[in-house]
């Protein structure tokens, strides 16, 4: 089996979002990019002028989804956001490139700070802008460093990753539903139908941040999806295992589940991004 990284053509990667047929603002945002001595940003939803340099060799790959909270003000805070996270990564970049033994709790701690300095900025823009009230929004950001991944959450978007034929929700939903399902409170089925389902209990910008990462071992063919809660909603764990086991590209089955929540509904933003590295012949 070849142990050298993967290379940009090794990877299939596509990120999209769409408004839904129902809500007439997009408050989601996402990005994806590549990291060398500089970033290089693949795929975004953000505005025109974040294109950085191409540098030949990827040393690592960064995804990240953020669902804008709070109406009128929620899609400022998800683009603000990923602004900043992209920033501070770059700037940190240094760190991912030094060592080929990772130091896991390093890169532990620059992405939950990072977290953290976004929410403390989001509170204070909050309190300062007239009549802007709280500006909170979700983040869920990949960073792959070869052969492992870091995955920073913070509120209910998701990770997915399939895997040998198997789908598995890397992350947990800060959601007050989740809190009283752990808490032995409600069934997780009868957890997506209350009000709780709904309401964080961990935001960017919210009442509390409680940033997760957690550190992966992944290998050559793992399918990886970020998504927010306006897949999720209309589209069970059953249909995006399915649909990631049939893919032909990743774009091909962003938008094949794109149309899946919006077919059954779409009543919320909705934000994909689906990568996989594709196994060499080598490897």
């Amino acid at each position: 089996m070849t142990t050298r990284k993967p290379t940009d053509a090794d990877i299939d990667v596509h990120g999209l979002t769409h408004p839904g047929k129902v809500r007439k603002e997009n408050q989601d945002h996402f990005l994806i990019a590549a990291l060398s001595r500089q970033m290089r940003v693949d795929r975004t939803s953000l505005p025109a002028g974040l294109h950085l340099p191409v540098r030949s060799e990827r040393m690592a790959s960064l995804a990240m989804v953020a669902d804008g909270v709070g109406s009128g003000v929620g899609e400022e805070a998800s683009r603000s956001t990923l602004l900043a996270i992209a920033a501070y990564v770059e700037r940190s970049a240094n760190a991912f490139y030094t060592s080929e033994a990772e130091d896991g709790d390093r890169f532990s701690q620059i992405l939950s700070d990072a977290a953290m300095q976004c929410h403390a900025d989001l509170v204070e823009r909050g309190a300062s802008g007239p009549g802007r009230g709280r500006m909170a929004t979700t983040l869920t950001l990949w960073l792959g460093l070869w052969p492992h991944a870091y995955l920073l959450h913070v509120g209910d978007s998701r990770c997915y990753m399939f895997r040998d034929n198997q789908l598995s929700q890397l992350s947990r939903d800060q959601t007050m539903a989740q809190d009283l399902v752990d808490d032995g409170v409600l069934t997780q089925t009868k957890a997506h139908r209350t009000r709780w389902a709904n309401v964080l209990s961990s935001a960017i910008g919210g009442q509390e941040a409680a940033p997760v990462v957690s550190r992966i071992v992944r290998d050559w063919g793992t399918v990886v999806l970020l998504c927010s809660d306006g897949l999720f909603k209309h589209v069970p764990d059953e249909r995006i295992a399915e649909r990631l086991r049939t893919m032909t590209s990743s774009q091909q089955a962003c938008e094949a589940l794109l149309q899946d929540a919006l077919d059954d509904g779409g009543t919320d933003n909705v934000t994909i991004i689906i990568g996989r590295t594709i196994r060499p012949a080598d490897a």
